[in-house]
């Protein structure tokens, strides 16, 4: 099928062939290494700071230390919110009351046109709680009586973006993938 090319026979046969080295080879090279010139002195502390990062080494934070270092990433979290580019949305909080009465559900959504509360208490039928803008400032909201019980909710932005509640206890994702958060009235 192939044909054989003598010119591909002649070169494979010399690659197989073993290569002997002047037994002074690496002594020249070793010598050559030596005498080539050293890296800057800038460079140095670069690499030598490179080592030191790869170095493992225990940490210890003290329990003072470790709840300054969680009060900064929850004031991250929290000054995040506020810097949102415009046209995005920030869920705000679930309000509870005492069992078996009113529940207050608020978001900020600026850039929405329509939100409704959307969970196990409208069988998250999109429309069947729908939010009222409360202010000119994207600020949506909703009461609902509920009866003491855990419920799953989220808010369904113009009838297509689903968004969690952040400040609530997050629900797991339902086998659609969309995110949820839980609110819990009264003792359980």
């Amino acid at each position: 099928m192939f044909e054989r090319d003598e010119k591909l026979d002649r070169g494979v046969e010399l690659l197989k062939e073993p290569v002997h080295l002047d037994p002074g080879f690496d002594r020249r090279v070793m010598a050559e290494i030596a005498s080539a010139p050293r890296p800057r002195a800038w460079v140095r502390p670069i690499w030598a700071g490179i080592e030191w990062m790869r170095r493992g080494r225990p940490v210890t934070v003290s329990p003072l230390g470790g709840l300054a270092m969680a009060a900064g990433v929850a004031a991250v979290l929290l000054l995040g919110r506020s810097w949102l580019a415009p046209g995005e949305t920030a869920p705000a909080t679930a309000t509870t009351a005492a069992p078996g009465s009113v529940v207050q559900f608020v978001i900020v959504a600026p850039a929405a046109s329509t939100v409704s509360l959307v969970g196990d208490f409208n069988d998250w039928m999109n429309g069947a709680t729908p939010m009222e803008r409360v202010a000119g400032n994207g600020v949506w909201s909703v009461t609902v009586p509920l009866e003491p019980g855990r419920y799953r909710y989220a808010y369904l932005v113009d009838g297509t973006t689903w968004l969690s509640d952040p400040s609530a206890p997050p629900a797991l994702d339902d086998e659609f993938g969309r995110p949820g958060s839980v609110v819990t009235i009264g003792e359980l």
